[in-house]
């Protein structure tokens, strides 16, 4: 995200913010155990000193306007319902980045769709756009070197994993800059999926 020179200009104050899903605790130890897998095998840090969040959206925003877009979103979260999460194999986004691949994209994409609202306060208030995730997933380790990534695009290409969780809620992070850790702020809870029954 090309946003370190607003975020470092003092007379702004603006924070990084990442809305993300967290998958549970059992799946994120396993997918921790791959990420720790990757480390083993080419030392990369990127894959073990990021946690596996899937990104939804991350945005630039002036701390004065957090109250407003957590209002927007407790809204928007209000109306989307819980979903499952299907993991599926790995992929690779040339140069740099091996991940797991989501199945089923579509809550995901309507979750991005609803985030219009918060995108268009974010740009009248002179703030860079919303950045949503084109293809959302689970990134195994990012930043690699090109010779790095295509020998381990060759090795992932034939291993499998297959995982699948609820969400039920949707984290919103921040931090001052790329180089800090994100910090937790709020937690939006989704409503329980319910199956519409047809007698």
């Amino acid at each position: 995200m090309k946003t370190k020179n607003y975020l470092n200009d003092s007379s702004h104050e603006c924070y990084e913010y990442l809305l993300v899903i967290n998958p549970g605790k059992e799946v994120n130890e396993k997918l921790m155990a791959e990420k720790q897998m990757f480390y083993d095998d080419y030392k990369e840090k990127g894959a073990i000193s990021t946690k596996p969040y899937i990104i939804v959206a991350r945005f630039v925003a002036k701390e004065g306007m957090e109250n407003t877009i957590i209002r927007w979103m407790q809204r928007i979260c209000s109306k989307q319902k819980s979903f499952v999460v299907m993991l599926n194999n790995y992929g690779g986004f040339p140069p740099n980045t091996i991940y797991l691949r989501i199945q089923n994209e579509a809550p995901l994409r309507q979750l991005a769709k609803e985030l219009s609202v918060v995108n268009a306060y974010i740009n009248a208030s002179s703030c860079p756009p919303m950045l949503l995730t084109p293809k959302p997933h689970v990134s195994v380790a990012s930043n690699l070197s090109e010779e790095i990534f295509f020998k381990a695009l060759t090795q992932y290409a034939h291993k499998s994993f297959h995982e699948s969780f609820l969400v039920n809620e949707l984290l919103l992070l921040k931090r001052r800059d790329g180089y800090d850790a994100p910090k937790p702020i709020i937690v939006f809870a989704l409503p329980p999926f319910v199956e519409d029954l047809v007698n």
